[in-house]
């Protein structure tokens, strides 16, 4: 996948036509047509319909669905050419899944420059488990924190801490200190997807399918949605101890509760070591100060 092929990609949505998208970029059809063909072969799927006489190109399903991807893709791209005018040894690029990039990283930031004898700048994103690895193979991240474990050529994945998962629930329900899976209701869940692990405990007790009152992948939302009534949710002890400050929720343990959530951190290689270090610290400094958590780094003071 190369800059160019996005590029002839975005170009033909927006003119509507191989032959118009051409002459807008300065190419022949054929050559444009080329980077197309090469794009779909690499993708594995066709990402625009072609009907013989059709003068207006449409996208296939997976075609739109790949549009939020590509400019992902092209956002990375744009950013990683704005460092040739940067001092790239002092920049630190750092990627987290949600719920450590809320309820974690904000502090670990500050503590970075607390720690950190020269000046730092952080260039941080929010990717799933999966976006991560093939960024920090690509050389696009230094480091990543993930939950959901994989072999990746040319990275390495290390434990940084686990923790148990607790419920949180709304006051309007109150519950025993340890609470069993078969006293919550399904139907008043805010379900969150943590890791496979904790997918297939929470397929066991309340079946894989959708009876929950909502569905989250954005973290942010989570403190919101719990002011409701009856509401609930399972979480790591991190989460809750950063939520547990407010008025309208309270936390409980769980009895046969998920496997403990462990998140680890990636990198690849031995760039920019030194950054790399004041991260890890500073991050152990901010897990000290949370309840519950097994702290996996071993960093030298």
């Amino acid at each position: 996948m190369t800059n160019l092929e996005i590029e002839a990609f975005f170009e033909i949505i927006k003119a509507g036509s191989i032959s118009s998208a051409a002459q807008n970029l300065y190419v022949t059809q054929p050559a444009l047509s080329r980077r197309i063909k090469t794009l779909e072969n690499e993708l594995g799927y066709s990402l625009f319909f072609r009907k013989k006489g059709q003068r207006k190109i449409e996208l296939t399903p997976k075609g739109e669905a790949f549009v939020p991807i590509a400019q992902k893709w092209l956002t990375i791209w744009q950013e990683a050419q704005e460092l040739n005018s940067l001092d790239n040894a002092n920049i630190l690029n750092i990627a987290s899944v949600g719920s450590v990039s809320s309820y974690i990283l904000p502090r670990v930031f500050e503590n970075i420059a607390e720690i950190a004898d020269n000046d730092i700048r952080i260039c941080f994103h929010n990717y799933h488990s999966f976006e991560s690895y093939q960024y920090v193979a690509n050389g696009l991240i230094d480091i990543a924190l993930i939950s959901d474990d994989i072999y990746y050529k040319g990275v390495e994945t290390i434990p940084a801490f686990q923790e148990p998962m607790v419920l949180v629930a709304n006051n309007s329900q109150t519950y025993p200190d340890t609470v069993h899976p078969k006293e919550l209701d399904p139907h008043q869940e805010i379900r969150l997807p943590w890791n496979p692990e904790y997918d297939m405990w929470h397929d066991f007790w309340f079946k894989s399918t959708p009876e929950y009152r909502v569905s989250l992948d954005q973290m942010n939302l989570l403190e919101y949605m719990l002011s409701w009534k009856n509401t609930w949710a399972i979480v790591p002890s991190s989460v809750a101890f950063k939520i547990s400050s407010l008025d309208d929720v309270s936390i409980y343990q769980i009895a046969s509760p998920p496997p403990e959530r462990i998140i680890y951190y990636l990198k690849s290689g031995n760039r920019k070591i030194e950054l790399i270090d004041y991260f890890l610290k500073a991050l152990k400094k901010e897990l000290q100060e949370i309840p519950n958590v097994t702290n996996y780094l071993e960093m030298p003071e």
